[in-house]
């Protein structure tokens, strides 16, 4: 099996940047691609606090913190990931905008690196298919926070090898995950279970089952969650699972995968949640309050 020592990382937004640190953590040297100077800077802004939090709570040694900076290179240029073992896409969640970025980087890596999408929804085939090596490309669906999460899930689709497989297994235990196999079917395992649940929040919001609140304060004392579905649909962001529901929907034409009306409202006035400051909740003021808009 080919070795993995060098790591490419193309994004470094909301799943990127966590990616490249963990991966950087765990010993690799990762390139990690953004479009410029301003979004390399925000991006690497995150990583130093994430290190600086943890030498802060003593979970890391500054030395460590170096290390791992140390390990990071960052670039705009699809050119420096050439070299790269593995490289791993975290752009937006759209299809089109993958296929375009991979149909440039596939002529550019060398061929037998392997490929992976970060895709929390997405087909891992299209995109697979639409590059000169739908053998060696495979799903690597990390979590949020990735610096956190333990789980990542490792995608198969039709045409990866045992080979590529087994490498994004071995890849993600190495990082300490919890790598749980499964197949290229739409929302894959947690999103296939997640994404309904909470869209029936929603419709049980609509409903008048309960307030906002109510309904997150019960689901968390009833069913022992950490957190309430709308409370968990403003941290996922709900232009992404906007964005599952469309691919969950195309798939199966059922209706508990489709978009309830407030979804679709929310999404139109921009409200996406915490990333946004204002979803279900409104997150301006000192705590989170129900956002009496919807």
């Amino acid at each position: 099996m080919a070795e993995i020592k060098r790591v490419g990382v193309i994004g470094g937004g909301l799943m990127g940047h966590g990616i490249a640190q963990v991966s950087a953590t765990a010993g690799y040297d990762v390139v990690l691609r953004e479009v410029d100077q301003g979004a390399i800077d925000k991006c690497m802004g995150k990583i130093q606090k994430q290190l600086a939090r943890a030498v802060e709570k003593g979970k890391s040694t500054q030395e460590d913190a170096d290390a791992i900076l140390a390990r990071i290179t960052t670039t705009s240029d699809y050119g420096e990931l050439a070299d790269c073992d593995l490289v791993i896409e975290a752009i937006s969640e759209s299809l089109p905008a993958k296929l375009e970025m991979w149909k440039e980087v596939d002529a550019i890596v060398k061929p037998e690196a392997f490929f992976a999408s970060n895709t929390s929804s997405l087909a891992i085939i299209d995109q697979a298919a639409q590059t000169s090596r739908p053998e060696r490309f495979l799903g690597l669906h990390y979590f949020n926070p990735a610096q956190v999460m333990k789980l990542v899930e490792v995608i198969r689709a039709v045409t990866t090898s045992d080979e590529a497989f087994e490498a994004g297994l071995e890849f993600a235990r190495s990082q300490k995950k919890l790598a749980i196999p499964t197949k290229d079917k739409a929302g894959f395992i947690v999103n296939r279970l997640l994404v309904p649940y909470m869209l029936d929040a929603i419709r049980a919001y609509e409903e008048g089952v309960g307030s906002v609140d109510e309904i997150d304060d019960a689901m968390k004392a009833g069913a022992g969650h950490p957190m309430g579905p709308l409370t968990l649909a403003d941290f996922v962001g709900l232009d992404t699972m906007g964005s599952i529901c469309d691919v969950l929907f195309d798939e199966f034409r059922e209706r508990r995968f489709a978009q309830p009306p407030t979804l679709r409202k929310m999404l139109s006035a921009g409200w996406y949640g915490r990333k946004t400051g204002k979803g279900f909740y409104d997150y301006s003021g000192e705590s989170p309050v129900p956002n009496p808009g919807i």
